[in-house]
């Protein structure tokens, strides 16, 4: 059954109950599926980058409103906090607030003032500034490799700071495969959301001496993103947030534990 999310920030729960380890986090205007029903008020269901958990029934939509959703234009909000407001003014009460990576649809032009006119999935709809949203691309842009790669990484550091949130995948908190799920989620790219190589995902080994930015390092469960000249962008627990370190032992970021256990490096390209 297809589905969108229907709320900013949608937990996927391991296990259909509340209280129990975040699996992952799925944002408004997402297209999902739902797979079954398993207990009152729960439904289980695959993201459309094919990760599966549990989620509270109300906080997807189904059906008509599902199909409805799916036909419209859709913006990717980019600010990392972006309120919607009932009117194109600043003191306008707010609809509801959003956050980097959630989709909305456009409706007619910006006006004078910058201000864009967007409907929500639940038939909602409210303003926003223009500039806080960007291109939604349902396939990765068009781009010179170099231009991508560093988009990508680009992409990563503009979480830069961000605490570490396990199942997290947004300004207010993401974990390792999360920031790089969504590093590559903003360029149309979808790769597996876990901190490992999956068969069935674009993401393929290589070797390491062919490492090139916005190429993934894999350590024992845990993922970053390479940002060269041996540096790499994660979120990390230790840290408690998202930060650089270095591969580089003469390098004043260097973090030895995780040099000296690189299992794999990964690339899209």
């Amino acid at each position: 059954m297809d589905a969108v999310i229907n709320v900013p920030i949608c937990e996927l729960m391991s296990r259909p109950e509340p209280c129990c380890p975040r699996a992952d986090e799925a944002l408004l205007g997402w297209p999902a599926e739902v797979l079954d029903f398993p207990n009152p008020g729960w439904v289980r269901l695959r993201t459309h980058y094919r990760y599966e958990g549990y989620v509270r029934a109300e906080e997807v939509a189904t059906g008509a409103r599902a199909a409805r959703w799916a036909a419209l234009p859709k913006r990717l909000v980019l600010q990392a906090a972006a309120d919607v407001l009932s009117g194109p003014a600043v003191e306008c009460w707010p609809v509801t607030t959003l956050v980097r990576g959630c989709l909305v649809s456009p409706v007619g032009e910006p006006d004078a003032g910058g201000w864009q006119r967007v409907r929500l999935p639940d038939g909602r709809s409210g303003y926003t500034k223009s500039d806080y949203l960007g291109t939604y691309y349902e396939n990765p842009p068009v781009l010179p490799e170099v231009e991508l790669r560093r988009r990508i990484a680009d992409g990563a550091l503009g979480y830069l700071g961000v605490q570490y949130r396990w199942g997290g995948k947004t300004p207010l908190g993401l974990d390792c495969s999360g920031l790089t799920a969504m590093a590559y989620l903003l360029q149309g790219i979808l790769i597996y959301r876990d901190a490992r190589i999956e068969e069935g995902f674009p993401i393929h080994a290589i070797d390491r001496a062919r490492m090139d930015v916005a190429d993934l390092l894999y350590f024992p469960g845990h993922v970053a993103l390479y940002l060269g000249e041996g540096r790499y962008v994660h979120a990390t627990a230790l840290s408690g947030r998202v930060v650089i370190n270095s591969l580089d032992p003469s390098a004043r970021d260097y973090r030895e534990s995780l040099a000296q256990e690189l299992l794999a490096v990964g690339s899209w390209f």
